[in-house]
């Protein structure tokens, strides 16, 4: 995102965590949490998850990496390969060249793009269950078919780069068939971007840092309540009204999924 720094704009950055345990069946409440920095680097993801430990979808930012080291106190971060961007590197190149390896590739994920769709929601066991029988076969087959065609190609060929990309993330790729938790692609976190991107168009830029880490703090608020499926404009105005006069201690009431239930309960009682 631009940020006005000394009559000019430098491009600050947003980042972006989503937790949506609904894909398969989880308990917990979806929410979107963004942070605002200066640039890009390593240091910022680093310091936001310090002292969490679990699994993590991503693209292969190369700033994620010490996260996933096994010296990381208190533990490594379990990386989780995601599968659009995979399949993206592929897909462009089958649109601008009419490669027909890279038609292929697109072709044989979207074959377990299918298969995650008709077990969207199901328990962890059933889509570990369905996945064993149904995507595994598959993704040995693309694993297999992936380092025929690389020996073909030349190394510095495009499609060569977009295999590698896969190969050589290949366990984190593969991961989905270890844990009935983990989606097929982090696009939970793309779509809660969009809302900045969209954004940009708008408001032009951040006027400071200070603005930035205001404006992260604001699409959190806003993103949260779209995952559950809460009018933000009518939670912020509650909000808004009820903050001053709501013990601290009782904070918990307000988050979008509590008010949310709160507000359906006085619909019925009504």
């Amino acid at each position: 995102m631009p940020v006005l720094a000394k009559l000019k704009t430098i491009t600050g950055r947003i980042w972006a965590y989503v937790r949506d345990d609904r894909p398969f069946g989880g308990k917990d409440p979806p929410a979107a949490l963004f942070y605002y920095s200066r640039s890009r680097a390593g240091d910022y993801p680093r310091a936001h998850l310090a002292g969490w430990t679990g699994i993590m979808q991503a693209d292969a930012f190369a700033g994620f990496n010490q996260l996933y080291e096994a010296r990381r106190q208190p533990a490594p971060i379990v990386e989780a390969a995601c599968w659009s961007h995979a399949r993206r590197k592929f897909f462009d190149l089958a649109k601008l060249t009419k490669a027909p390896i890279a038609s292929e590739a697109v072709r044989r994920i979207d074959e377990l793009f299918e298969i995650e769709r008709s077990i969207n929601g199901c328990t962890p066991d059933n889509r570990l269950a369905a996945r064993r029988e149904q995507s595994r076969p598959l993704v040995d087959a693309l694993e297999t078919w992936l380092r025929e065609q690389r020996d073909r190609v030349s190394s510095k060929s495009e499609i060569a780069k977009a295999i590698n990309y896969s190969l050589s993330r290949w366990p984190a790729f593969t991961r989905f068939l270890e844990d009935g938790r983990i989606c097929l692609s982090n696009n939970a976190a793309e779509r809660a971007v969009r809302g900045v991107a969209i954004g940009r168009s708008n408001w032009t830029f951040a006027g400071s840092d200070a603005g930035g880490h205001r404006a992260a703090a604001v699409y959190t608020l806003i993103e949260t309540c779209k995952l559950n499926d809460v009018d933000p404009q009518a939670w912020l105005a509650y909000i808004l009204a009820k903050l001053l006069d709501h013990p601290a201690k009782r904070i918990n009431e307000l988050l979008p999924w509590n008010w949310k239930a709160n507000q359906g309960q006085l619909k019925a009682a009504a």
